[in-house]
């Protein structure tokens, strides 16, 4: 598995990227390993409001359907419109691949670093 050291992660899975007060959200190697080859994405429109802790969208795959879980919250300013043509690029490259961005942002306080959630996925492979 990969733990880029640059990004914070949650404990349900998505990585973020704070630059200049925006958040780039996405799920991690971890995230997209479990769910299989993914199928689908609904994402969120432009301009709502996404709650930390909160589902924001979903992943369908082909084992399931999994909630994406907003690490943060703020306003949606943007979405990988890329992803609804071709959701597979999430198993292709996860840290590539991100599916919304975020400005606005508070809600940081429950973010892991790479190691913390590095060792989370260890306990949770168990």
């Amino acid at each position: 598995m990969n733990y880029p050291k640059e990004l914070n992660y949650t404990k349900s899975h998505e990585w973020i990227k704070e630059e200049n007060g925006v958040a780039t959200v996405g799920i991690s190697d971890y995230a997209q390993d479990a769910l299989g080859d993914v199928v689908f994405v609904n994402l969120p429109a432009v301009g709502d409001a996404v709650t930390a802790g909160e589902a924001f969208g979903d992943v369908e795959s082909v084992k399931a359907v999994s909630d994406l879980v907003s690490p943060v919250s703020g306003t949606v300013c943007e979405i990988n419109e890329e992803l609804l043509d071709a959701p597979e690029k999430l198993n292709k490259d996860p840290y590539g691949a991100w599916i919304i961005k975020v400005n606005e942002i508070s809600g940081k306080e429950e973010l892991l670093d790479a190691a913390a959630y590095e060792a989370f996925c260890a306990q949770e492979a168990k």
